[in-house]
Protein backbone atom coordinates (compact mmCIF):
# COMPACT_ATOMS: atom_id res chain seq x y z
CA UNK A 1 0.00 0.00 0.00
CA UNK A 2 1.47 3.60 -0.91
CA UNK A 3 1.60 6.84 1.08
CA UNK A 4 -0.96 7.77 -1.84
CA UNK A 5 -3.54 4.74 -1.48
CA UNK A 6 -3.83 5.58 2.35
CA UNK A 7 -4.18 9.45 2.28
CA UNK A 8 -7.05 8.28 -0.86
CA UNK A 9 -8.82 6.09 1.25
CA UNK A 10 -8.20 8.53 4.41
CA UNK A 11 -9.51 11.49 2.58
CA UNK A 12 -12.67 9.65 1.27
CA UNK A 13 -14.10 9.10 4.76
CA UNK A 14 -16.72 11.88 5.22
CA UNK A 15 -15.63 14.57 7.80
CA UNK A 16 -11.81 14.49 7.74
CA UNK A 17 -8.99 16.84 7.47
CA UNK A 18 -6.08 15.62 5.97
CA UNK A 19 -3.13 18.15 6.90
CA UNK A 20 -0.56 17.74 5.11
CA UNK A 21 2.54 19.86 6.18
CA UNK A 22 4.80 21.96 3.79
CA UNK A 23 7.10 25.09 3.28
CA UNK A 24 5.87 28.28 3.83
CA UNK A 25 2.30 26.91 5.69
CA UNK A 26 3.59 27.90 9.49
CA UNK A 27 4.40 23.78 10.58
CA UNK A 28 7.63 23.18 11.89
CA UNK A 29 9.83 21.73 9.04
CA UNK A 30 10.28 18.33 10.79
CA UNK A 31 6.63 17.44 9.77
CA UNK A 32 7.24 18.42 5.84
CA UNK A 33 6.00 15.65 4.20
CA UNK A 34 4.39 13.97 6.53
CA UNK A 35 0.51 13.28 6.75
CA UNK A 36 -2.08 13.89 10.09
CA UNK A 37 -5.74 12.58 9.70
CA UNK A 38 -8.36 14.26 11.82
CA UNK A 39 -12.09 14.15 11.88
CA UNK A 40 -13.62 17.95 11.59
CA UNK A 41 -16.24 17.96 9.51
CA UNK A 42 -15.95 21.87 9.84
CA UNK A 43 -12.39 21.48 8.25
CA UNK A 44 -10.76 23.67 11.09
CA UNK A 45 -7.81 22.13 12.93
CA UNK A 46 -8.91 20.38 15.81
CA UNK A 47 -6.39 22.15 18.96
CA UNK A 48 -7.69 19.68 21.33
CA UNK A 49 -7.68 16.85 19.81
CA UNK A 50 -4.55 14.54 18.55
CA UNK A 51 -5.09 13.17 15.07
CA UNK A 52 -6.49 9.38 14.85
CA UNK A 53 -3.96 8.61 12.30
CA UNK A 54 -0.94 9.71 10.79
CA UNK A 55 1.96 8.58 8.56
CA UNK A 56 5.54 9.85 8.94
CA UNK A 57 8.28 9.84 6.95
CA UNK A 58 10.77 10.34 8.58
CA UNK A 59 12.61 9.38 12.12
CA UNK A 60 11.56 12.03 15.15
CA UNK A 61 13.82 12.74 17.71
CA UNK A 62 13.54 9.60 20.00
CA UNK A 63 11.89 7.60 17.12
CA UNK A 64 14.30 6.24 15.50
CA UNK A 65 13.83 2.35 15.79
CA UNK A 66 11.55 2.09 12.83
CA UNK A 67 14.22 3.23 10.94
CA UNK A 68 12.61 5.84 8.06
CA UNK A 69 15.71 7.30 7.47
CA UNK A 70 15.64 4.12 5.05
CA UNK A 71 15.22 4.88 0.90
CA UNK A 72 11.19 5.07 0.32
CA UNK A 73 10.33 4.13 4.29
CA UNK A 74 7.38 5.47 5.82
CA UNK A 75 4.84 4.62 8.59
CA UNK A 76 1.23 4.28 9.20
CA UNK A 77 0.08 4.87 12.80
CA UNK A 78 -3.45 4.22 14.10
CA UNK A 79 -5.04 5.21 17.01
CA UNK A 80 -7.81 2.11 16.53
CA UNK A 81 -8.37 1.69 19.99
CA UNK A 82 -7.53 -0.44 23.05
CA UNK A 83 -9.69 -3.48 21.31
CA UNK A 84 -8.02 -3.61 18.33
CA UNK A 85 -4.85 -3.05 19.97
CA UNK A 86 -4.95 -6.46 21.98
CA UNK A 87 -6.42 -8.12 18.95
CA UNK A 88 -3.22 -7.06 17.22
CA UNK A 89 -0.68 -7.59 19.42
CA UNK A 90 -2.13 -9.96 21.66
CA UNK A 91 -1.50 -7.48 25.52
CA UNK A 92 -3.01 -4.39 26.92
CA UNK A 93 -1.89 -1.06 25.55
CA UNK A 94 0.11 -0.79 29.16
CA UNK A 95 1.68 -4.12 29.59
CA UNK A 96 4.78 -5.85 28.48
CA UNK A 97 4.70 -7.18 25.52
CA UNK A 98 7.42 -9.63 23.32
CA UNK A 99 9.74 -7.72 21.60
CA UNK A 100 9.19 -6.95 17.79
CA UNK A 101 11.30 -5.84 15.30
CA UNK A 102 9.85 -2.07 15.20
CA UNK A 103 11.47 -1.69 11.46
CA UNK A 104 9.96 -4.62 10.35
CA UNK A 105 7.70 -4.02 6.99
CA UNK A 106 4.19 -5.24 6.61
CA UNK A 107 3.72 -6.00 9.90
CA UNK A 108 1.36 -4.78 12.43
CA UNK A 109 2.95 -3.65 15.61
CA UNK A 110 2.67 -1.11 18.83
CA UNK A 111 3.94 2.13 18.03
CA UNK A 112 7.54 1.93 19.24
CA UNK A 113 6.93 5.07 21.14
CA UNK A 114 3.12 5.36 21.72
CA UNK A 115 2.30 1.78 22.01
CA UNK A 116 1.17 2.35 25.37
CA UNK A 117 -1.35 4.83 24.62
CA UNK A 118 -2.69 2.09 22.43
CA UNK A 119 -1.25 3.04 18.87
CA UNK A 120 -0.57 0.87 16.21
CA UNK A 121 1.91 1.39 13.44
CA UNK A 122 3.05 -0.53 10.04
CA UNK A 123 6.48 0.41 8.27
CA UNK A 124 6.15 0.10 4.70
CA UNK A 125 2.08 -1.77 4.46
CA UNK A 126 1.81 -4.22 1.83
CA UNK A 127 -0.02 -7.17 1.02
CA UNK A 128 -0.24 -8.84 4.35
CA UNK A 129 -1.51 -5.46 5.83
CA UNK A 130 -3.49 -4.29 3.41
CA UNK A 131 -6.86 -5.44 4.34
CA UNK A 132 -5.67 -4.61 8.15
CA UNK A 133 -4.92 -0.77 7.77
CA UNK A 134 -8.20 -0.28 6.03
CA UNK A 135 -9.93 -1.81 8.74
CA UNK A 136 -7.57 -0.15 11.72
CA UNK A 137 -8.26 3.32 9.64
CA UNK A 138 -11.80 2.89 9.59
CA UNK A 139 -12.05 1.55 13.22
CA UNK A 140 -10.22 4.72 14.37
CA UNK A 141 -11.95 7.45 12.12
CA UNK A 142 -14.86 5.73 13.59
CA UNK A 143 -14.13 6.06 16.90
CA UNK A 144 -12.57 9.86 16.37
CA UNK A 145 -16.43 10.42 14.98
CA UNK A 146 -18.20 9.75 18.18
CA UNK A 147 -15.40 10.96 20.00
CA UNK A 148 -16.21 14.60 18.07
CA UNK A 149 -19.77 14.27 17.79
CA UNK A 150 -20.26 13.12 21.79
CA UNK A 151 -18.49 16.58 22.64
CA UNK A 152 -20.60 18.59 20.52
CA UNK A 153 -23.58 17.35 22.22
CA UNK A 154 -21.98 17.97 25.40
CA UNK A 155 -21.25 21.66 24.05
CA UNK A 156 -24.50 22.14 22.49
CA UNK A 157 -26.61 21.05 25.77
CA UNK A 158 -24.16 23.64 27.83
CA UNK A 159 -25.11 26.02 25.27
CA UNK A 160 -28.80 25.93 25.72
CA UNK A 161 -28.93 25.92 29.29
CA UNK A 162 -30.59 28.42 31.42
Amino acid sequence: MTMDEIISFVDDLDGVLALRPGLGDGSPEISWGDTFFYYSPDGITPTTTQPFATIVTKNYPGDEASRLDRPGAFRVNISAGKGAFIRWTGHAPREPATEVDPSAADTVIAHPVYGSLGWLAVVNPGPRTEAAIRELLGTAYHLARSRYERRAGVNQSRSSAP
